[in-house]
């Protein structure tokens, strides 16, 4: 006798789904969105940068941890940039340290660049953050010592400086151990990398001050703030 139980299966699913019923359609699932502030990673040209590599438009920024412009920008116009414009992959942005301070710059910067990247955004902004209570302290260099530190390496100085004003101590608590951190300050590769990348950010792009902006490979002209920043990546934006 022949197997009928197909039938039956056949018409138990008629039943449940009368003939002429609309199929039962599934949403597709949606991606999550990716957070782009995630991704950072380091670049040939010795900076940082955070964000979509593909980004419509690709910001770059030059900036001193002792400069008190880049300090205001990085307090008031790096989360807008970050929250509004690099978080959704629209725009790329790359941090690259430039010794507008000279020797007083060198210790902040030899520390941000010896911190795990995951780190290295949080211990910038802390530096900015806290600019006004490490560089403008009350206490001043003894002369003795200001004469000693005219004769030292750059490294030696570096140090001095790094921890006299207090950017060793903020290194330490932002993760880095003290034996890393004496270790970055006395890393003289790394001086000559750091001299090596301001004499060609002066060569491309003839970098007379800091905050200095790179978009799209072009120097911004007169933007040192968000105010003035932020018109012209929609601009950057719209026209792509």
């Amino acid at each position: 006798m022949r197997n009928l139980g197909w039938v039956a299966a056949l018409a138990t699913v008629a039943m449940v789904a009368p003939l002429g019923a609309a199929p039962v359609r599934h949403a597709p699932a949606r991606r999550a969105a990716v957070d782009w502030t995630r991704t950072v990673v380091r670049t040939p040209e010795g900076g940082v940068r955070m964000g979509n590599a593909d980004a419509k438009v690709k910001l770059v920024e030059y900036g001193a941890r002792t400069c008190p412009t880049c300090a205001a920008f990085a307090i008031d116009g790096a989360p807008k940039l970050v929250a509004g414009y690099v978080a959704t992959g629209k725009v790329s942005y790359e941090f690259r340290d430039y010794p507008v301070h000279g020797a007083l710059d060198l210790g902040p910067m030899l520390l941000g660049d010896c911190v795990p990247l995951p780190r290295f955004f949080p211990l910038l902004q802390a530096m900015m953050a806290q600019q006004k209570t490490l560089v403008g302290r009350d206490a001043q260099i003894p002369d003795a010592k200001g004469k000693e530190l005219e004769k030292a390496t750059p490294n030696a100085v570096a140090a001095y400086l790094a921890e006299f004003y207090g950017y060793t101590d903020l290194a330490v608590k932002m993760g880095l151990t003290r034996p890393a951190a004496a270790a970055c300050l006395a890393n003289t590769k790394a001086v000559d990398g750091i001299v090596a990348r301001a004499n060609a950010a002066q060569t491309s792009y003839k970098i007379s001050g800091t905050p200095s902006f790179v978009l799209g490979g072009k120097l911004l002209p007169n933007v040192y703030s968000w105010d003035a920043l932020e018109p012209v990546l929609k601009t950057a934006l719209a026209a792509r």
